[in-house]
């Protein structure tokens, strides 16, 4: 791969270094959760060690060290997807509770019975159950973009979808079933001409490729820390200003308020209002530290890479005998999801994890998308920017065995 050295790359994450099963650690499992590099670890015990204390009410030096690193963490998240204010980034513990937070402060405020909300037929269940929820709560109907065989959106069936009553559009940006690249910034132009706001669900993307929420237009954009080589359990999204400021706090309690009385509580300012409770800074620190990270690699380079080692992936892949790869989408991201034969995808990951190959197989937490396909599982291998080609030259080896194992 030309620019971009795999070989360094791995060497930064310990835990690709072993031996599971007896063989090499063949990881193909990153749109779960992506492997964390040693910069991140070492940030995260460094915070730990010498700078762990509570956030912005303490007098203490530990206290102010531990705010100036919450506080730059907000920054660097700001800089990585050009929003425009450090304000526009809240700290949430993932995609899902970000998108819950927009369900529940802005749908409860501007949804209500018979209006619509439309959101696609790949989307994973983050970004269903939220809006599903709020139609129970509001008697708002739940509209969907088709998709087709490729495993596209049907974007002839937009516009009408959107009529006068729709009141928000939540579209993955990448497909974590498929790996279908939606077309964010035209759906956002297309939404924004009848006045509707977009909400983009971007925890399989800010991983692959730059992301440029000025650029995009979209209203809010969510995404998880751990996909993107950080910790677990810290995420963020994004909100336009003029968006947020006007939105009631989402949970109550800690630094979400400016003054309370017995009679009367008042709100703290954006972005502290939607960040109730102890917020997760050792998270906001691994997660600046994963932001560096990726920086130093270069967007651009991963992207590349990203895209060279699908290319390989889905050619080799092919050659495998019965395979048939589940989404073909021409916007694609790192993922295969596919079926082998008629042999249940639960059996083709047990005898992969024999050989030392993690994928994941099942559902994906799409089911609606499984659906369409008329298949109820699938085998997926998400690769990631520390994958080589010799990890998919296992995968295909590892594919041969199992065709051996049912013969």
């Amino acid at each position: 791969m030309s620019g971009f050295d795999v070989r360094k790359v791995r060497a930064d994450f310990p835990i690709l270094h072993q031996e599971v099963r007896g063989r090499p650690l063949v990881y193909l499992d990153s749109a779960a959760t992506a492997q964390k590099p040693q910069a991140v670890i070492d940030a995260i015990v460094r915070f730990y060690q010498h700078d762990n204390a509570n956030v912005h009410r303490g007098v203490h030096v530990l206290s102010e060290r531990a705010t100036e690193a919450y506080e730059g963490a907000r920054e660097t998240v700001r800089r990585f997807i050009n929003a425009r204010d450090a304000k526009e980034i809240i700290f949430v513990r993932g995609t899902t509770e970000a998108i819950n937070l927009v369900a529940q402060t802005y749908g409860r405020k501007h949804i209500g019975a018979g209006d619509e909300i439309l959101i696609t037929h790949i989307e994973h269940h983050a970004n269903i159950v939220p809006w599903r929820m709020l139609c129970e709560q509001t008697g708002a109907v739940l509209k969907v973009i088709p998709v087709d065989e490729r495993g596209e959106l049907q974007l002839d069936a937009v516009d009408a979808l959107m009529t006068e009553r729709t009141r928000i559009l939540a579209v993955t940006h990448v497909s974590n079933a498929l790996g279908t690249v939606t077309p964010v910034k035209e759906l956002t132009r297309r939404a924004h001409a009848k006045g509707i706001p977009v909400l983009v669900d971007g925890a399989q993307a800010v991983t692959h490729f730059p992301v440029d929420v000025q650029d995009l237009g979209c209203d809010f954009y969510a995404f998880s820390g751990h996909k993107m080589f950080g910790p677990t359990g810290i995420g963020v999204l994004y909100g336009r200003m003029e968006r947020l400021e006007p939105l009631p706090p989402y949970q109550g309690g800690g630094d979400m308020i400016l003054s309370v009385t017995m009679e009367k509580v008042t709100y703290n300012r954006v972005p502290h209002r939607f960040e109730a409770g102890t917020p997760d800074l050792a998270g906001a620190v691994g997660l600046a530290a994963a932001i560096r990270y990726l920086e130093a690699l270069g967007m651009d380079a991963v992207a590349a890479h990203d895209q060279q080692l699908l290319a390989y992936a889905t050619k080799a892949l092919e050659s495998v005998p019965g395979l048939r790869i589940i989404g073909q989408a021409r916007e694609k991201s790192a993922v295969l999801s596919f079926l082998l034969d008629d042999i249940h995808p639960h059996d083709v990951g047990t005898i992969l994890d024999r050989e030392g190959i993690c994928i994941r197989t099942g559902h994906h937490c799409a089911q609606p998308v499984m659906q369409y396909f008329k298949v109820p599982a699938t085998s997926r291998a998400s690769l990631a920017l520390y994958n080589t080609t010799e990890d998919v030259d296992a995968l295909v080896r590892g594919l041969h065995k199992v065709l051996e194992v049912f013969k």
